[in-house]
């Protein structure tokens, strides 16, 4: 694996100068820091440097700003995630690049936080899926929409005969269970090489003894 350290692998997102954007991204930058049972609407306007009445002209509640906020995240990084899922590469080089760039860019992540944060998603699904329907259905959303990346991918490397023939959606789901288990892990031992798990564990699952990633 080469990890280029030249490569920002969360994308530097251009910031717009707007009152509701600045919300947006502080948001974001404040519960994958913390959480979001620990982070308040005082929290958020003051690193936003937005009063507090400003927040509720936006947002009826701190849940609504996050709901918002995750989708803000996700499209920042879609065309990272995009180009390593494109439909020119091989299926199996699409898998190996995305476990790359998790690694890559979790190890960025701690490098710039001094810590491991794991995935937003996740932490904050795990932490609200019993106290908010909103939210969890948000986060239930951006699993749908990982899993339907690997799912692709899988399908096409069936055609080529490179994978069994097993259900495309189930083995999606099993590879995106062990990737959330390995945010968890790698957040709680703060250690961001747990993430080099991932493409050997994903294809044991797939049933391919080897991989060629060709860049």
């Amino acid at each position: 694996m080469t990890f280029d350290r030249s490569v920002k692998y969360y994308p530097v997102v251009k910031k717009l100068n707007t009152t509701r954007q600045r919300l947006l991204e502080t948001a974001v930058e404040l519960i994958w820091e913390n959480s979001y049972g620990s982070v308040g609407v005082e929290d958020i306007c003051k690193r936003a440097k937005v009063q507090k009445g400003s927040f509720y002209h936006f947002f009826p509640s701190k849940a609504d700003l996050a709901v918002a906020a995750f989708d803000c995240h996700w499209d920042q990084i879609q065309p990272a995630k995009d180009k390593h899922f494109a439909a020119d590469i091989a299926p199996l080089d699409r898998i190996a690049g995305f476990c790359d760039f998790i690694y890559q860019a979790q190890t960025q992540k701690k490098k710039e936080a001094g810590k491991v944060l794991g995935c937003l998603f996740t932490s904050t699904g795990s932490e609200l899926s019993t106290q908010d329907r909103k939210i969890r259905l948000k986060i239930k959303e951006m699993s749908a929409r990982n899993c339907g990346l690997l799912e692709k991918a899988i399908r096409d490397a069936q055609k080529l005969g490179q994978i069994p023939l097993f259900d495309p959606i189930e083995k999606a789901q099993e590879l995106y269970a062990f990737l959330m288990g390995v945010f968890v892990q790698a957040k709680i031992e703060d250690d961001a090489e747990l993430f080099r798990r991932l493409k050997p564990a994903f294809f044991r699952l797939l049933d391919v003894k080897e991989v060629s990633v060709k860049r």
